[in-house]
């Protein structure tokens, strides 16, 4: 089992809340002092607290939004069990199970981890902040191919509306996609990922642009 520390997530992002908190104060001071400025409603009144109540108070309040944001980190992160004859991926509590009949190819796209089968479908796609040489070791370990980057990269095809060559439905799909990246949905987007999947249309993103691939059925 490969997973980021839980503990280690939470410290770090307690510890961003407290650095934050703690400069609130000083910010809170500038800016009643310009003419104008966002927000100078709330500085004036992050500045007329008595000190030292007021550091307190900021760096207490940076402490519990930085314990929420670690908590929703650890429920996002990525999990990697593997075994000789399974791999698991399991993201917000859900497990995703792998024979390894199913899986052709293990790869390092960018920052996510994607399974392949051996027909150069794509199975799952999972944003991955784990560490790369610890999982490529355990997949070698346990006799799994691995690649350092996507070999069907060239394949890609950047999605505009009405591109020709999709199947029925999938320009509906990554319209809606498209709509739910900019909407920042991700628990939308990756649903429609999914759809487009059972489609045969493999989807990767670059910035704000989709781009898709529809593999070869043997």
């Amino acid at each position: 089992m490969i997973a980021e520390s839980a503990w280690v997530l939470v410290f770090f992002w307690v510890g961003c809340g407290a650095v934050v908190g703690g400069l609130a104060p000083l910010l809170a001071d500038w800016l009643v002092t310009l003419p104008w400025a966002p927000l100078k409603g709330p500085a004036e009144l992050v500045s007329s607290i008595p000190e030292p109540g007021r550091t307190i108070g900021a760096v207490g309040v940076g402490v519990v939004l930085g314990l929420l944001v670690g908590f929703l980190a650890v429920h996002e992160s990525l999990a990697v069990s593997v075994s000789a004859d399974r791999v698991v991926l399991t993201v917000r509590d859900t497990p995703q199970e792998f024979g390894r009949a199913e899986i052709g190819l293990v790869v390092r796209d960018g920052k996510q981890l994607v399974l392949l089968r051996p027909d150069g479908m794509e199975i799952a796609r999972e944003d991955c902040h784990l560490t790369w040489q610890r999982l490529s070791d355990a997949f070698a370990e346990h006799g799994y191919r691995w690649a350092d980057e996507d070999p069907y990269r060239e394949e890609f095809r950047r999605w505009v509306p009405g591109v020709p060559g999709l199947p029925v439905g999938a320009d509906a799909l990554l319209s809606a996609r498209a709509a739910a990246r900019k909407d920042a949905n991700s628990e939308d987007a990756r649903e429609l990922r999914g759809e487009l999947l059972r489609l045969g249309v493999v989807v990767r993103d670059e910035k704000k642009r989709q781009y898709w691939r529809m593999p070869q059925r043997p």
